[in-house]
């Protein structure tokens, strides 16, 4: 891992010397250390992270003509440069994902005396499309579930897909959140404990249907000779390793595709669907946001849109002076 590590920067900046690729290499470990035990990011961002530092670092000695990153010497004309460079590559989100790396690599290497200057002060986030939350609908929905329950008592591998496809809609939670949960975090009085960002948990309730189908899962699971301590993962593989993210990600995409859904088929869609579901029967907005583990309300008010769009489409159709 440090070797390759060291390699990857040493091609980056275009073989610098190793001395110098090494200095640059401690000083995003730390940061990444830094962000890790005291920020508590979730292991993607810190990879997301990781990829954006070392990649402006090569794009800047390359821009600049240099043979070794030096942060002190960076302007918020690079940045900017850098900005509408990538601005023709990728979309506005992705291209401010980059900048919030930036900025928290540089914010961190100001506060340990590194740098002096804030070059990211007038430097302003693109602005991005709102887009309406996808999700499915509550008659489709229906037939999703139906599916779901006939599956539930197929083989193992169609037990554990039906149980994803449960858990996403049954109770809002993120793709990582649910990679993450250990048969520990079940309860007897079925509630779920999940693990969500920055290191924070919540508790989830579980409808009884949803227990009975965990408990049903874990009978396999341990019929099968697999791990079912309270540390064992709950969705695995046939031999017990944890799934995978891409492999959940396609197996909501076949499930759902399977039943018809159409549009984009993911996690996301599912714990979408699950707010804007308790939205419109009319949950309390508060409480969903604490179920969905939201840090702000604004991030859980972007789904009253889409209530605010059925509604219309119901006035259009029913209101006799449309």
């Amino acid at each position: 891992m440090f070797l390759s590590r060291l390699l990857r920067i040493f091609v980056l900046v275009r073989d610098v010397p190793l001395t110098v690729a090494y200095s640059l290499m401690l000083m995003i470990d730390r940061f990444i250390a830094y962000i890790e035990a005291e920020r508590r990011y979730s292991p993607l961002t810190v990879r997301n992270y990781r990829h954006d530092i070392e990649s402006f670092a090569a794009w800047w000695c390359d821009h600049r003509g240099r043979d070794s990153f030096a942060p002190s010497e960076v302007e918020a004309e690079d940045v900017r440069e850098r900005i509408m460079q990538r601005v023709a590559q990728l979309k506005p989100a992705s291209v401010n994902r980059e900048l919030s790396s930036l900025k928290s690599f540089f914010r961190y290497l100001r506060s340990r005396g590194i740098i002096s200057s804030d070059i990211f002060f007038r430097i302003s986030a693109l602005k991005t499309p709102h887009r309406l939350p996808t999700f499915v609908p509550e008659t489709k929905m229906e037939c999703v579930l139906d599916a779901l329950r006939e599956q539930s008592e197929g083989d193992f591998r169609e037990q554990r897909n039906a149980l994803i496809c449960s858990l996403l809609y049954g109770c809002g939670i993120r793709l990582a959140e649910l990679c993450g949960i250990r048969i520990g975090d079940l309860s007897s009085d079925g509630v779920l404990r999940v693990r969500g960002k920055g290191d924070k948990e919540r508790i989830v309730p579980l409808s009884p249907s949803l227990v009975a189908r965990i408990e049903h899962y874990i009978a396999s699971m341990s019929s099968r000779g697999l791990a079912t301590t309270a540390d064992s993962p709950l969705i695995v593989g046939t031999t017990g390793r944890p799934l995978s993210r891409v492999t959940v990600q396609r197996v909501v995409s076949e499930e759902l595709g399977a039943a018809n859904v159409k549009g984009r088929k993911s996690p996301h869609v599912l714990r979408h669907t699950f707010a804007t579901h308790l939205l419109n029967r009319d949950a309390d907005l508060r409480e969903i946001q604490e179920l969905m583990g939201h840090a702000s309300l604004q991030t859980t008010q972007g789904y009253t849109h889409n209530s605010i769009a059925r509604l219309k489409s119901v006035y259009a159709k029913a209101h006799p002076h449309r």
